[in-house]
């Protein structure tokens, strides 16, 4: 199988040789040629573990990997970094199961990818025969950051530099970056938001002074965010594997249509979802969950992108986000896969702010629908979901579990359901405590830990304990115009 970029239909390249690339040099994103198919019926995968699944969809997108490489990868990545021997696990909660993918070592599940893509990038350097020190650059907006540096920590010929925006994310997001070991780690506070942040990697990406520069040095970099294909392809197993759960449990008939639920801010966890469907598991909607930063949603509605509105800073940070890049990957295979067109898009994006898809594109979204949740609802849908079931859930998986039951109460649609539960209660303890108990908003993060812990009874992840005293190891703080030469400092190019 190869890979071209949305914005070149004459580029191709090896699995391998995209992970490498991060992105392409156009600023396209790499996507197969063609979406695969499973090779063999959903009855055959019942059964299979975690590692066991994830060999069988990943083996299908990268195909240039041998067996054994890519086996290797997957025993490196689900080890006892993650807390469940099940790696996520699917739980029934009143009408909806919640596929909790934050059992990992930075409790969100951006560690579904970042566990694997480590061992992707090292095992694609060696088979290109690529002897250059790769950089990871990378945005985040709150979980990528610590996933990929917990993930890339003292990697042997590799270095990573975070991006993220300064009092735009929780504190124990922030002290769980801030406190990240290991020689070759970066982290940088920008004085903006995550878009600006995303804009300012991209452009380093598409830079060719700043590429020369490292090339003479022997660096090259590669990308930790979703818009690598390596980290988008593992984020399509746990949606095959929930799927082959319910099968197991006898929840769905062989062939029954469910409805996924994905709170979604860059579109890559959904865009994963849509793989799967691809794939040949049975969708009857993916629903697409938005905070107050409607973006997605107003797109879906519309058929009209724009990101020229206020930037809203919720309860939810991870999901705020004003362009969700892996949208791209969307808009071009609803287009016909039509590099010209979707470049015309993707320039309107960056000219003015917005673009319209024509209406046979549009035709082509009846399997997404879009819901948003505003800060209100999402404190609701916490404390009435603890009430009810006394189960306890972060903030960006409420805003899927509001989505989810004001469609279900729209739509009278009673399809099984799985919500991506997307990061740890104990991540955004404030807004979540706050929420089942009001006397607690404000308290601080790491002074409720406890208190979660015997309301929950959920164990305390290693993450978090003990967390409050670790030494801060990075302190750089930059304007956004200054990441290039934040960059060049830190690798000494200048």
């Amino acid at each position: 199988m190869f890979y071209r970029s949305t914005r070149n239909n004459d580029l191709k390249m090896t699995a391998s040789q995209a992970i490498l690339k991060g992105l392409s040099d156009d600023g396209g994103l790499f996507v197969p040629e063609a979406l695969p198919k499973f090779d063999k019926g959903l009855d055959e995968l019942k059964g299979l573990s975690y590692k066991e699944t994830a060999y069988e969809v990943m083996k299908l997108f990268l195909d240039d990997f041998t067996e054994e490489e890519l086996k290797k990868c997957i025993n490196k990545a689900y080890d006892d970094k993650f807390d469940t021997e099940s790696i996520c696990e699917l739980k029934k909660v009143n009408d909806a199961y919640y596929l909790e993918l934050f059992h990992g070592a930075t409790i969100a599940f951006k560690d579904m990818a970042l566990s694997i893509l480590p061992h992707l990038l090292t095992t694609s350097a060696k088979k290109n025969n690529m002897d250059k020190h790769i950089v990871i650059l990378t945005a985040t907006s709150g979980d990528t950051g610590k996933a990929a540096m917990a993930g890339f920590a003292d990697v042997e010929g590799t270095s990573i530099i975070v991006f993220y925006p300064k009092g735009g994310v929780s504190k124990v997001q922030e002290k769980q970056m801030l406190t990240q070991k290991g020689n070759n780690t970066h982290v940088v506070g920008i004085t903006g938001n995550f878009d600006d942040a995303q804009t300012g990697v991209k452009k380093m990406f598409n830079d060719k002074e700043l590429k020369e520069k490292l090339d003479k040095k022997g660096f090259i970099f590669s990308s930790a965010n979703s818009i690598n294909i390596g980290r988008l392809v593992p984020q399509v197993v746990y949606y095959v594997y929930s799927y082959i759960k319910l099968l197991e449990s006898g929840e769905v008939k062989d062939g029954e249509k469910v409805n996924f639920v994905v709170p979604t801010g860059n579109f890559g966890n959904i865009l994963a979802a849509y793989y799967a469907y691809n794939l040949g598991i049975p969708v009857n909607k993916l629903i697409c969950a938005s905070n107050d930063n409607k973006v997605l949603y107003d797109f879906f509605e519309t058929g009209t992108y724009d990101k020229n509105r206020d930037f809203i800073l919720t309860t939810s940070p991870s999901m705020d986000i004003l362009i969700s890049s892996n949208l791209e990957r969307l808009i071009y295979m609803i287009g016909g896969e039509d590099s010209e067109k979707n470049s015309s898009l993707m320039k309107s994006l960056t000219t003015d702010g917005k673009y319209t898809i024509d209406n046979e594109m549009k035709s082509k979204l009846d399997l997404f629908t879009g819901g948003y949740a505003t800060e209100a609802e999402v404190a609701k849908e916490i404390s009435d979901i603890y009430n009810s079931a006394h189960y306890v859930m972060d903030t960006h998986t409420a805003v899927a579990s509001k989505v989810y039951h004001n469609y279900k109460e729209k739509t009278k649609d009673n399809s099984v359901t799985v919500i991506a539960s997307t990061a740890s209660p104990y991540k955004f303890a404030t807004s979540v405590m706050g929420a089942i108990d009001e006397s607690l908003i404000g308290t601080d993060d790491f002074e409720l830990i406890d208190e979660l812990n015997r309301i929950s009874g959920m164990p305390i992840p290693k993450a978090v304990e003990g967390l409050k005293d670790l030494s801060v190891l990075h302190n750089t703080v930059c304007d956004t115009a200054d990441m290039k030469n934040t960059v060049e400092d830190i690798l000494g190019i200048k």
